[in-house]
């Protein structure tokens, strides 16, 4: 049985994934306000995850892709902060 680590780590990729293919899908356009809070959410991840001395919360990064893919998906109201 994989550790939950790993699973989180596997949860937050797939996610990252239909981020990606929901952005290139080029269906309807979201409104420019989601995009840009999107688009934060995933850079904060980035940042968080590129710390060059490998400190990174993986909460943190959690959190923010999931609020971009929620926002991107609109399932449910999200905390932008």
């Amino acid at each position: 049985m994989r550790n939950s680590t790993e699973l989180r780590q596997r949860r937050i990729q797939r996610l990252a994934y239909e981020i990606m293919d929901e952005m290139n899908a080029k269906k309807e356009r979201k409104p420019t306000e989601v995009l840009t809070v999107v688009i934060d959410n995933l850079s904060r991840a980035v940042g968080d995850l590129s710390d060059p001395s490998g400190n990174y919360s993986l909460d943190y990064v959690e959190e923010k892709i999931e609020n971009a893919h929620t926002l991107l998906f609109e399932k449910k109201k999200v905390k932008v902060n």
